[in-house]
């Protein structure tokens, strides 16, 4: 059944209609040899199909493999980067954590040596490492144990470790404290700030504490240790008697000077600025600084009142202190919480009436805490899931906090259950935040600019190249010379200076980016109007513009809705690659410093840790892993591009 046309339908349109109708007269054609020969197919012969010009492209780019898998690949980068960060609730731009920078690419944070999993009397940590204790005093250490571009790595445990028996250890961001049951004092790792050696630069140094001379010459009664607590570069040792020992960095921690030398402690820790202990009276946290933490909270998020209030006649049995908080134990079971929380800080469970806690441990932004039932408890900052307790742990022993993570064991010495921060996959870069993160957001903001800024030249150019080449004439002149006079400007010194102008003004973000976008759009807009035009000098001879034009059908309408449609085909083939070339443009002027900025990630402002020597050949994870799939993407967008181009040519040849 024919039906007189009064206008054109484009190329594309016929294509896939013809090409539907196609599959489903083989369909019927099948169905109908089926049943003449009692259920045997029989293969059509090619005459008998019908071949569409759409099925004849999609046959031909199936053929080509590569071209095929650059699809998919292409289709997968696209999911991952805008449908991958609905999985990532917890991401944000602005996270770093300083403890965790230059990071390689681990998953090993939280998973304890067999050896030790069923022989456990102690666990520690500080950074991006845990040292464990055996009970029959072997030391392990597991996570990222490689200290910066230093060379040093703290798995290598010395040897008079290894043979000696170890009855605590403690580990702080960069070295490892140890003491054996003899009394004999051990530590490694870095000691560029009098970490664990009495050097003579050490000795030197006033901004240096020295091991005390009783520890590092063996004289220390093991027995009578009530705590080891390593901090960001210093360490506290504290007697049964309330003696302190303290050493390290005093930059580190300004308030140092005034715990040496302290004979009156009941217990000590390190926030991520102070150290803070509790005197024998204890009744209120000892800090040598005044108005410090002097509000205690019973919750994370509630309103607290003064300490000296809430105190009232409860004694402070022992504290735990996170980089921004502390815990307090209380002598009739209850906990104290004062200083500040993340805004995504979990809140501490209200226990049953008739249950108590016996022991906390803290990380750098979490509690866990164990009630004499054998429960346990996670609160405070949960970026990393390390508050976030497993629903089916059992009763627990002891437990033992990390930086990001929390284990509990039970009376056996067993590990029972661990939670937290596992690892980072693509490591992380200098500034402590998550590569494997920062890739798909920034893949999301690298394709959008990308995306509308091709957009934009394609309204622009393929606009001016059409009314250009149908209406030739001052018309076209006029167009062509601007488009000559755009396409002439060197474009990246050109947006390097327009980027430097916009830099000196205010602007959010998303404006920063909107002009971004713009700017590429409206540069690059030239190249789409010549290929358009030259492709309708050529259309417009044609008989079915000559037939249009017999008909009556207006000019405009004839350029746009008859010609235009007819070389579709070209325009999406440019259109692809195009899109990959805008794609490297933003990268290039993120990773030269004018397009999207830190802490927004986009793949080349990433690429720009390159730019360091030290980072780029002590720390390559910070920029291999963005630079391979900026490559994978941009020649996959290009292959496909290039194989359209071929197939969609009928000059082209099946093997080419």
């Amino acid at each position: 059944m024919e039906k007189k046309k009064s206008k054109f339908s484009s190329r594309i349109s016929g294509w896939l209609i013809r090409s539907v109708l196609g599959m489903k007269y083989e369909e019927k054609w099948r169905a109908k040899q089926q049943a003449e020969n009692g259920g045997e197919e029989k293969k059509p012969d090619d005459s008998e199909l019908i071949v569409t010009p759409a099925r004849q492209i999609f046959e031909r780019f199936m053929e080509r493999k590569f071209a095929v898998f650059s699809v998919i690949l292409v289709l997968f980068m696209f999911l991952v980067v805008f449908i991958g960060p609905l999985f990532m609730p917890k991401y944000s731009d602005s996270y770093t954590e300083v403890t965790l920078k230059n990071m390689p690419p681990n998953m090993s944070m939280t998973a304890v040596p067999k050896e030790l999993k069923n022989d456990i009397k102690m666990i520690d940590s500080y950074g991006a490492f845990s040292v464990g204790l055996s009970n029959s005093g072997k030391v392990y250490v597991w996570g990222s144990t490689a200290v910066g571009a230093t060379g040093i790595d703290l798995a290598d445990i010395p040897q008079e470790v290894k043979d000696a028996n170890i009855v605590l250890v403690a580990a702080g961001l960069d070295h490892i404290i140890a003491f054996g049951d003899d009394g004999k004092y051990y530590g490694w790792g870095s000691n560029r700030f009098a970490q664990y050696e009495r050097t003579e630069t050490v000795l030197e140094n006033p901004n240096l504490e020295p091991v005390p001379e009783i520890i590092a010459n063996g004289g220390i009664d093991v027995t009578q240790i009530k705590k080891l607590k390593c901090g960001y570069q210093a360490t506290a040792l504290l007697m049964n008697d309330g003696t302190l020992y303290v050493w390290g960095n005093k930059q580190a921690y300004s308030n140092m000077n005034w715990f040496i030398g302290k004979t009156n402690m009941v217990d000590v820790d390190f926030t991520l600025n102070y150290i803070v202990g509790v005197d024998s009276k204890q009744s209120s946290i000892s800090v040598g600084v005044k108005g410090l933490y002097t509000t205690a909270r019973t919750s994370v998020t509630g309103t607290g009142e003064k300490m000296m209030t809430f105190m009232k006649d409860r004694k402070i049995v022992e504290i735990a202190a996170s980089t921004q908080s502390i815990c307090m134990l209380l002598d009739d079971g209850t906990i104290a919480v004062t200083g500040d929380f993340l805004a995504d800080s979990i809140e501490m469970p209200k226990l049953a009436a008739d249950e108590k806690v016996i022991s906390v441990e803290s990380g750098n932004y979490h509690y866990t805490v164990l009630t004499d039932k054998g429960n346990v408890y996670s609160f405070g900052g949960d970026h990393y899931y390390q508050a976030t307790v497993p629903e089916k742990l059992g009763k627990a022993a002891k437990v033992y906090t990390g930086a990001f993570q929390s284990y509990a064991v039970n009376d056996a010495g067993d590990l029972i259950g661990s939670w937290g921060l596992k690892g980072f996959i693509f490591g992380t870069d200098d500034k402590g935040a998550d590569i494997f993160q920062r890739v798909i957001a920034g893949g999301r903001i690298t394709m959008t600019v990308g995306a509308v800024a091709v957009i934009i030249e394609i309204l622009i150019g393929v606009s001016l190249g059409c009314i250009s080449g149908y209406f030739g004439g001052w018309v076209d002149m006029l167009i062509m010379r601007i488009a000559e006079v755009i396409g002439s400007l060197p474009l990246y010194p050109f947006m390097l200076i327009l980027s430097s102008l916009l830099a000196q003004v205010s602007m959010t973000t998303e404006m920063r980016l909107f002009m971004i976008m713009v700017i590429l759009g409206v540069l690059g807009w030239p190249g789409f109007a010549y290929l358009t035009r030259a492709q309708i000098l050529v259309a417009r001879e044609s008989e079915y513009v000559t037939a249009a034009q017999a008909m009556g059908v207006k000019e405009g309408r004839i350029a746009f809705k008859h010609i235009l449609p007819n070389i579709f085909s070209v325009i999406l083939v440019n259109m692809t690659l195009s899109f990959a070339a805008s794609m490297q443009t933003e990268t290039s002027l993120s990773f030269l410093g004018f397009g999207v900025n830190y802490p927004q990630p986009s793949w080349g402002n990433m690429l720009s840790q390159a730019s360091n020597a030290t980072t780029a050949i002590n720390f390559p994870w910070q920029w291999i892993f963005t630079s391979v799939i900026l490559i994978l993407t941009t020649v996959c967008i290009n292959t496909i591009g290039d194989t359209l181009r071929d197939v969609m040519d009928p000059k082209s040849s099946n093997d080419k």
